[in-house]
């Protein structure tokens, strides 16, 4: 398991600072600190996720990646220039709302790296839209989070216009499969999906159902007697890595023999910790992402050594993200307006991808990605290949 940020205090937010900002901070306004010369210090920027919950492995990969990248600016600076503020959504649609707006009530925020989960994307972000203050995702990936028109919301991967199908085309060109089960958790993330891989796949769909949401079940003997049932040789799973994991378990206590393929929100080592490893060993996961191991710098090594693990799925888009608001506060831009503006028209080459974010805050088409990573017999994600879907 990857080391614990934060706690839950009352069951809704987590805020933590870098110490030793003091000397930066102020109790000015955001336009008060523009009007005093814009060093580029005295500033905040937030992490808003899941630091806590049955799905936040994948939330702690994202506030690590985002807390390295703030942490080398303020080495730059010599000073703890930037303050680091964090929130725990706990990955929850029903939390997610209330601590946005502790979130949004510190004026002295200047931008959100996250919510990295689609629902509680759907959630939060009409309040930070309301307030202004920008937000770029690092994982969020429901397609309809681009189209409520929210000027704030900007996302650094593919949508699951592309994931959903990308693994629809792994699925049916190097699996072979033409019996295929789809499965979902019903949250805005998995059934957003699985509706993409289903009608990817068409007619090699030969059935459809859906479990409780992540961490709320744990018994899912209807869902492996339908599979088994199906004579399906894969399931694809809307859903994330717990659930994910639990359920192939169960199948294969079922002695059900075909492949799971699932989304990004299961390319996670907490996927085999649930299943076991034997059980997760072949397991095909998707991501709009590339690999961690491809990127560039010294990030790989730096990572390590801050936090003691490898970094996981998102941490670099992570990194990514914070250094586009830190290159942006660098240069002046010391409101939330000004800051948002500066969004719409950056062209960032970063150490997982280029970016550059269209008038909807999706990333431009042309540098979209997903990869296939494959469950190894040692319980972690390998890279297997760029998928292709044309």
């Amino acid at each position: 398991m990857r080391q614990v940020l934060a706690r839950a205090i009352g069951g809704v937010a987590v805020i933590g600072m870098i110490a030793g900002a003091a000397a930066c901070n102020s109790s000015s306004s955001n336009d008060d600190k523009a009007s005093s010369g814009g060093s580029g210090c005295g500033y905040e920027l937030a992490y808003f996720g899941a630091l806590t919950g049955s799905s936040s492995n994948l939330g702690v990969n994202i506030e690590q990646g985002f807390e390295l990248a703030v942490d080398q600016y303020n080495q730059k600076k010599g000073s703890n220039c930037i303050t680091v503020k964090k929130f725990d959504s706990q990955g929850s649609e029903s939390v997610a709302p209330g601590v946005a707006r502790s979130l949004v009530a510190d004026k002295k925020i200047l931008g959100v790296v996250g919510p990295p989960f689609s629902g509680e994307s759907q959630a939060a972000n009409p309040i930070f839209d309301q307030a202004g203050i920008p937000t770029i995702t690092p994982s969020a990936t429901n397609i309809t989070l681009s189209q409520k028109g929210w000027k704030v919301f900007h996302r650094a991967v593919a949508s699951d216009a592309n994931q959903g199908p990308a693994a629809g085309a792994y699925i049916k060109n190097v699996l072979k499969a033409t019996k295929v089960f789809v499965a979902d958790d019903q949250s805005a993330y998995g059934q957003g999906l699985a509706t993409g891989v289903t009608q990817a796949l068409g007619t090699s769909v030969v059935q459809t159902d859906h479990t409780e949401g992540d961490g709320k079940q744990t018994d899912f003997s209807s869902t492996v007697q339908k599979v088994v049932g199906s004579g399906a040789t894969v399931l694809f799973y809307g859903g994330y890595y717990t659930n994910g994991g639990l359920l192939l378990k169960q199948l294969r206590a079922g002695g059900w023999k075909g492949t799971l393929v699932g989304g990004d929100g299961m390319d996670d080592p907490g996927l085999a910790k649930a299943a076991g490893n034997a059980n997760a060993a072949g397991t095909i996961l998707t991501c709009p992402c590339q690999p961690s191991a491809k990127a560039t710098g010294s990030f790989l090594t730096d990572y390590k050594t801050k936090w003691n693990v490898q970094a996981g799925t998102y941490s670099d888009v992570a990194f990514d993200a914070a250094n586009i608001f830190l290159q942006g506060i660098d240069a002046g831009n010391t409101t939330t307006a000004k800051l948002n503006t500066y969004l719409s028209t950056v062209d960032y080459k970063g150490i997982a991808n280029e970016y550059k974010f269209q008038a909807n805050g999706d990333l431009d088409p042309a540098l979209v990605k997903v990869w296939a990573f494959k469950m190894g017999a040692d319980g972690q994600p390998a890279p297997d290949q760029q998928i292709q879907t044309s």
